[in-house]
């Protein structure tokens, strides 16, 4: 049992919960808690070990038992020790630290639909495009470097599990530009001039979604070649941009339905 704060592994998660720089140098992320482990379980995710402590749930500890049958390397922590590292006010007793995907780029090719949330800097509005963009079945997430990093914790959480069930990769610019080769790329802002009701996204569909602050970057603008708004007969200016996300990306769902 660990039972000291100085082991290395927990030096190692302390430092991939707090730092961009070291989940990109180490290649790992964190996912705490029962359900984030067995979405990343049951996604064959590649895991590097695993820490729980005596208070974990019954569902938890089967959990365990099949990570170890799996052959992931577990070890149990001091509860008090694993509450500290928790992002949570109370441990479920369970911590996974797993491998980031490859760096290399999605294939446009076997793609139709996909999300590009730019400059989005509050994690749980990211974790939430992440997980609605799942759900709406799009191919991938597209991270430009000025949006929060994905894999942060507080960002898989607010993912849910999304993060293992679609590509999600960081990409400059260029990367970006070249990968929506023969794709329609829709941006969404207060002003733009088509109404998304009006707006055709039967073709291959990139979203792109601005920040809550600044709206879209100047890159992303320049990418876009319509410029759609959500109608809003409400006397409200603008939505966040989880909310304004959802409703673009069911919208894609319900014009893709009609025509299947």
């Amino acid at each position: 049992m660990i039972t000291s704060p100085h082991n290395p592994k927990l030096k190692q998660i302390r430092a991939l919960a707090g730092r961009p720089k070291a989940r990109r140098e180490t290649g790992l992320f964190l996912a705490e808690g029962i359900r984030l482990v067995e979405e990343a379980l049951a996604a064959n995710w590649p895991f590097a070990y695993a820490l729980w402590s005596a208070d974990l749930s019954a569902r938890g500890q089967a959990l365990v038992e099949r990570l170890r049958a799996g052959g992931v390397p577990v070890e149990e922590v001091s509860p008090s020790l694993l509450q500290a590292l928790s992002e949570t006010e109370s441990s479920q007793g369970l911590l996974a630290v797993l491998k980031l995907p490859q760096a290399s780029p999605p294939n446009p090719e076997t793609m139709t639909f996909v999300l590009i949330p730019d400059q989005i800097r509050d994690p749980g509005n990211l974790g939430t495009l992440i997980r609605t963009a799942a759900a709406a079945g799009a191919d991938a997430v597209l991270i430009p470097p000025e949006t929060t990093d994905p894999w942060a914790p507080k960002v898989v959480r607010a993912g849910m599990g999304a993060h293992f069930r679609l590509t999600v990769a960081g990409c400059q610019w260029a990367e970006i530009q070249a990968f929506l080769r023969g794709f329609n790329v829709f941006l969404a802002d207060a002003g733009g001039q088509v109404s998304l009701w009006d707006a055709n996204f039967q073709a291959k569909t990139a979203l792109i979604i601005g920040g809550e602050a600044e709206g879209a970057s100047a890159q992303a603008r320049e990418l876009a070649n319509v410029v759609v708004n959500i109608p809003m007969p409400g006397k409200i200016e603008s939505l966040n941009a989880g909310t304004a996300g959802a409703i673009l990306l069911f919208e894609v769902v319900r014009q893709r339905n009609e025509v299947a």
